[in-house]
């Protein structure tokens, strides 16, 4: 009898019980994110009086975790095996969700957060690269996009349900409801059966770290494109909300930002993955890029509730199709005994992306204000379909009509 953890290979449907379990696990792990990143600097100077600075830290630390955890995980769950990986991430998650009500000194809120970084980046790196075996090779972009939409869930949601609960019942509400959610995400990672890697040989697990190991030169190219993206899509997640504020637009605009981009894009998945599929990575991925680059210029010059409402559509479309599309690509061009370690190379160019962007765009700000922000941001992504078409898109294989044919 084969190990709970292995599936048959090759399946021939995408809807079936473990790529559900697996997008519902991945959902509770985006809900504890985004439940956290909205209030995580407003809780840090509420509480302990932070500064600017170290309450960014109390945000950044958990994406340095994820980085950090990344950088491994693709080592380590194809040495220890995939599903003794995830456990114990989705394990340590729990437990870390638990310590918020305990962390008395800002130091201990940043000590949790970095933990709690390495736990996420771990069991979401494993998830993201065992979910390509529970999809149809015919189907992997429209796939990879349905998963995706969990953390799309996660986005427009999570937020919501922060300041709701904070609003009403206080912090500690909030840190019970991630800790309830760590809790459902543990009890489906236990029961999801995930696909097993081939090994290059029948010795048995051997964990072996190596630099080479940590990033996958293949998809360290594609991986560079959405690193660029992830740095214009930080500039919405950490600025839209001060840019309404200063352009006397009430709040519940930006915060209605991402309920119109989560509806948009699970709207999208309809369409998006079964083009990429049928036409090729540049059908996709190309109108994907010139979508996110008119979102960001319609931020700079249409301060108004209308153009934000446009701008979260226009986002959905692309920087929230790109992230499946791209990572579709990354785990294509690399041997499957790879695909662990060219998943983690692509989360980490994101998430390098999504947490040092506020850093650097922060310091640009008072030079540009915000509408100058969106513009060179507008900008970078012109300049990031270029990187696009040199790295990947002028090969003959972006531009096939049929993927995994």
């Amino acid at each position: 009898m084969p190990p709970a953890s292995a599936v048959p290979p090759g399946p021939s449907r995408l809807w079936s019980r473990d790529f559900i379990l697996a997008s519902l696990t991945n959902l509770f792990l985006a809900m504890v994110f985004y439940l956290l990143v909205t209030v995580m600097a407003l809780y840090a100077v509420d509480r302990f009086q932070a500064s600017d600075a170290m309450s960014g830290l109390a945000v950044g630390a958990y994406v340095l975790g994820a980085v950090f955890a990344r950088l491994l995980t693709g080592q380590a769950m194809d040495s220890l095996g995939r599903r003794r990986v995830l456990i114990g991430a989705l394990i340590a998650f729990l437990l870390a969700s638990t310590l918020y009500l305990l962390a008395n000194t800002l130091a201990l809120l940043i000590t949790v957060r970095f933990v709690h970084g390495i736990a996420f980046g771990a069991a979401a790196t494993v998830l993201a690269a065992s979910v390509i075996g529970l999809i149809p090779r015919h189907r992997r972009s429209e796939g990879t996009g349905w998963f995706g939409t969990s953390t799309t869930a996660g986005s427009a949601f999570g937020p919501l349900l922060a300041f709701q609960l904070t609003d009403a019942f206080g912090f500690d509400s909030l840190f019970l409801a991630c800790t309830v959610f760590s809790l459902f995400g543990l009890a489906a990672g236990l029961v999801v059966r995930l696909p097993a890697p081939p090994r290059p040989d029948s010795s048995g697990p051997r964990l072996r770290f190596s630099v080479r190991g940590m990033l996958s030169p293949q998809a360290l190219p594609v991986s560079i494109v959405i690193l660029l993206a992830g740095t214009a899509f930080s500039g919405v997640l950490a600025f839209l909300n001060g840019y309404a504020q200063q352009e006397g637009i009430s709040p519940t605009v930006a915060s209605s930002f991402f309920l119109i981009y989560g509806t948009v894009l699970v709207a999208t998945r309809f369409v998006v993955g079964p083009i990429h599929d049928r036409f090729g990575d540049n059908a996709a991925v190309v109108p994907l890029l010139v979508s996110f680059m008119i979102a960001l210029a319609v931020l700079a010059a249409w301060p108004v509730p209308a153009g934000i409402f446009a701008a979260a559509a226009l986002t959905a479309i692309g920087f929230g199709a790109l992230l499946t599309s791209l990572q579709a690509i990354a785990v294509t061009v690399v041997p499957p005994l790879q695909i662990g370690v060219a998943t983690s190379t692509y989360f980490i160019m994101l998430d390098l992306g999504i947490g040092l962007g506020p850093v650097i765009l922060g310091a640009l700000l008072p030079v540009t204000g915000y509408s100058g922000m969106y513009l060179a941001l507008a900008c970078l992504m012109a300049l990031t379909i270029g990187v696009y078409w040199l790295v990947h898109g002028r090969r003959p294989a972006a531009r096939r009509r049929t993927r995994g044919s």
